[in-house]
Formats: C-alpha cells, structure tokens, sequence
C-alpha cells in the first residue's frame, strides 16, 4: 500500500495508538531507556521489543558457531546466481536509503552538524523515518553475506572484524530506529548508505567471471572508503559530544567508542591485506 508519501506497506501509528501511549506511560515496559523511544516507530515491524533483535541476533551468532561444522561435511555450493541477485537488490535497497534520507533532510533543511530528533508527524519525518526502519531491515539482509561465506567455504572471511561488524550493526540500527529515528543520525547513516551502494555494486560485478576481473581493480579502494566513512563518523560524532548537541548524549559516546573499534579493526584490515602484501611483492 502506498501513502502519500511516497513510502511503501510501513503503517504510521494511529491516534488512538498515540493516546494510548501517552497514558499508559513508562510502566508498560521493563527495559533501561523505555520511557525515552520514539512512539512513531513503536508500531513497525521488529521494533517495539528487544526480544525481537536479541533472537535474531541470537540466530545469527549460532549460525556462525555451528554452520561452519555441518558445511564441514558437505562441498561448497557455488551460488553464482543468488549473490548475484542478492548483491543487485541490496544495491538497489541502499540507494533507496540514501535517496530517501537526502530528499527528506533536505525538505526538513536539517542542519548536519546538530539537528535534534523532534517527534514530529510532519511527513518528510516520517519518511525519513521509514528510511531508518529501512537502514535497519538492510542490516538484517547483511546477515545473508555470512551465511553465503559458509556455503561457499570461504572461511577466511568469516573473520571477527565481519562477525563483529554485521552483528553490532543490527543492534545499532534497531536502537536507532526505535529511540532516534531522525534528526542527526542521518549524517552517518547516509554515508554508510552510499558507501554499501558502492560496496554491493562491486560484489554484484565480481561474479560476473573472469571478463569482468580487469575492470575491478579498484577493489582496494572500498576498504579505504570506509576507513574515509569511519574517520568522518568519529569527527562528526566528537564535534557532537564536544558542541553539547541537543541530542541523546549517550548515543553520541557509544558512537565515539564504536567508531574508533571501527577504524582500529578495518586499518589493520587494510595494512595486512595490501600494505604488507606491497611490501613482500617489493
């Protein structure tokens, strides 16, 4: 179904829903931080309990513990197709993203540097909200990259830095989605949005075959553009802590830790993949 707004199937909360949330309050919940979500997104899929994340997430980490053994006895699938097509719709899911966080900020005239989260029914925020629930749904698809290295034994990839990255986040995004899902957060998850557009197209082009191998000497370059992502989140998020934003403080912290596990991690990715490998080439 369609809403005026362009977005498609997401079901805004109705009023009576809204009344019934101002007036029950805090106490419905039993978790840390409850009386602060955003009633907008209470409503949507996969949002409103933290049981819904933790199980999927749950499912996720014990497919990597224990799928990797039941491949173990069985030939790696080669899957040329499916990735194919899973790489082109996430190509075209995160150029969703991005084009609908752009249109919706720049309708709003966002200040990227600090724009609160206001709880508005406006409709520009609620399609930038619907972005979110978008961003968030994307990084359970991403999910799908795993269990594709396990079926294809490409067991060097299944490394901690993609374990940790995929997993953690989902549980970001969810948080967002469900305390934050507009004003500043848009800064990063637009860039992360564009980064993935570049990423998936990349994968999608890779198993094409060999024809296509010599066009695709720029696959170096998508590590340092996250490196480049990671270091523009970790300026964005400190100018934010240090400026006072008005904005959740304990989002802008955990961000500022998050980041810089981020550049740490995919910087010694980068330099054993390339710089050393440059060095024993020499």
């Amino acid at each position: 179904m369609e809403t005026d707004t362009g977005m498609a199937t997401l079901q805004w909360p109705s009023q009576r829903h809204k009344r019934e949330l101002a007036s029950s309050g805090p106490t419905q919940y039993s978790y840390p931080f409850a009386e602060l979500v955003d009633e907008r997104t209470q409503s949507w899929p996969l949002v409103a309990s933290p049981r819904n994340a933790a199980a999927l997430l749950t499912l996720y980490l014990l497919m990597v513990r224990y799928a990797p053994k039941w491949m173990a006895r069985h030939k790696p699938l080669q899957l040329r197709l499916p990735i194919f097509f899973y790489n082109l719709a996430m190509t075209l899911l995160n150029a969703h993203i991005w084009l609908e966080l752009y249109i919706s900020a720049r309708a709003l005239k966002y200040n990227i540097s600090c724009q609160p989260c206001r709880v508005s029914y406006d409709p520009y925020e609620l399609r930038m909200a619907a972005a979110f629930w978008w961003f968030y749904i994307s990084k359970l698809l991403e999910f799908s990259d795993t269990l594709f290295f396990i079926l294809r034994k490409k067991w060097s990839q299944l490394s901690f830095l993609h374990v940790y990255h995929h997993s953690t986040m989902f549980v970001l995004c969810w948080i967002i989605v469900k305390w934050i899902p507009t004003g500043s957060t848009f800064v990063p998850a637009i860039m992360n949005s564009f980064v993935h557009i570049i990423m998936y197209s990349y994968y999608a082009l890779s198993t094409l075959g060999p024809r296509i191998q010599p066009f695709l000497w720029w696959k170096r370059y998508l590590t340092a553009l996250q490196l480049l992502q990671f270091i523009i989140g970790l300026l964005w998020c400190v100018h934010a802590v240090l400026q006072r934003c008005e904005y959740q403080p304990w989002l802008s912290y955990t961000s500022v830790v998050y980041m810089i596990s981020f550049l740490y991690l995919f910087g010694r990715f980068y330099s054993q993949k390339y710089t050393k490998a440059a060095v024993k080439c020499e």
